[in-house]
């Protein structure tokens, strides 16, 4: 059958059209993680507080942001790409506001082989509290999670700040498995480009069965990442990790979580992650290695004075990365397309983009 040459030329234009727009979903990370200016932003594998997940993930993404790693939940999922709607509307705005332009950061889902620290919820029952206690679980809490009735569980993203201040050790943590055959449509549909597995030293059986959920999904994927904690048997468990899902489809990163959840805590939290990477980077596994865990403004610093800061492809920032534009999110989340945003978005991804930049080597160009 021939095909009339205008339908031809019609069917070109759309084919090229939807190639441009995935070069330029892959073009920003893709360049990232080559040039070791890869900035990943952590909303965390257990939060589900949907409010502040459309607002961190708008700011970081319009501040410059590769990449936004989220809990393995549809409503997470679904907000993030409603934020994304909101990323391409104001681009232009941006732009014109001095920050580069920028193409959309990669959406990478969390995924645990068992227990893990980032799959958990506290927990405590709010009757067993003495009426005089003073709460310092509720001050402590990053996020205010916790109130007098009980865990915002959806708030909650596992620190564990709470566990061991409690006078009476009232508080628990629950853990959670999470669902790969749940997330696997969305890696098809295009909505997921990466997955990260939270893995640990012991778990060469855990860690197999989930593979082997995964691996028929993961050529759909741009990134593979894999995030163990630090032990005396790390490389040779990440040796054989290796092994396992070779040979890969896709690039694989290596995230060096030297000590989760405390990058708010203060600037002495970002050594155990260096020291995890140049262990890493020492074992010259194949891919690239990123840090995370206790990552703040004295992280890209810190590498530089080591000299190791060539030889990173980036950093990942989570409780730090929302500390410093909390006080700024208030409103966002009810921003939606067609509204003129307030001008706190601006503050906020001013205050995002000089985090952002450490690691670009970028400036404003209106500044």
């Amino acid at each position: 059958m021939i095909i009339p040459l205008q339908k031809q030329i019609t069917k070109a234009t759309h084919n090229t059209s939807k190639l441009m727009q995935r070069m330029e979903v892959l073009a920003q990370p893709l360049q990232s993680l080559l040039m070791g200016k890869w900035f990943k932003l952590i909303c965390g594998a257990s939060f589900q507080d949907l409010a502040v997940i459309k607002s961190l993930t708008l700011v970081y993404s319009l501040a410059g942001a590769d990449c936004l790693d989220v809990a393995a939940d549809l409503a997470v999922i679904e907000t993030v790409r409603e934020s994304m709607e909101l990323v391409k509307s104001l681009t232009d705005q941006a732009q014109k506001k001095g920050y580069p332009r920028q193409g959309l950061p990669w959406l990478m889902v969390s995924l645990n082989d068992g227990e893990d620290p980032h799959f958990r919820k506290a927990s405590f029952n709010a009757q067993n509290c003495p009426p005089d206690c003073p709460r310092p679980c509720q001050n402590i809490c990053p996020v205010d999670a916790i109130k007098p009735q009980g865990v915002l569980k959806e708030k909650c993203y596992g620190c564990g700040r709470c566990l061991s201040i409690c006078p009476l050790q009232l508080i628990q943590a629950d853990s959670h498995q999470t669902n790969p055959e749940m997330i696997c449509s969305e890696i098809t549909k295009g909505h997921i480009q990466a997955i990260e597995i939270h893995t640990q030293v012991g778990h060469q059986d855990q860690f197999a069965t989930l593979w082997e959920k995964i691996k028929p999904y993961h050529g759909s994927l741009e990134l593979l990442a894999i995030s163990c904690p630090e032990h005396p048997q790390s490389i040779p468990y990440l040796e054989h990790i290796y092994h396992l899902i070779s040979p890969l489809k896709c690039p694989l990163l290596w995230q060096t979580d030297g000590r989760p959840m405390s990058g708010d805590i203060g600037k002495g939290t970002t050594h155990a992650a260096i020291r995890y990477a140049q262990k890493v980077l020492n074992a010259e596994l194949p891919g690239y290695v990123q840090l995370a865990g206790g990552t703040n403004d004295y992280t890209v610093s810190k590498l530089e004075s080591l000299g190791l800061r060539q030889k990173i492809a980036g950093v990942a920032y989570g409780s730090y990365a929302r500390s410093i534009i909390g006080p700024l999110l208030s409103g966002l989340e009810t921003l939606s397309l067609g509204q003129s945003p307030p001008e706190s978005l601006w503050s906020a991804v001013n205050r995002a983009y000089h985090l952002v930049a450490e690691i670009k080597n970028t400036g404003l160009k209106n500044n």
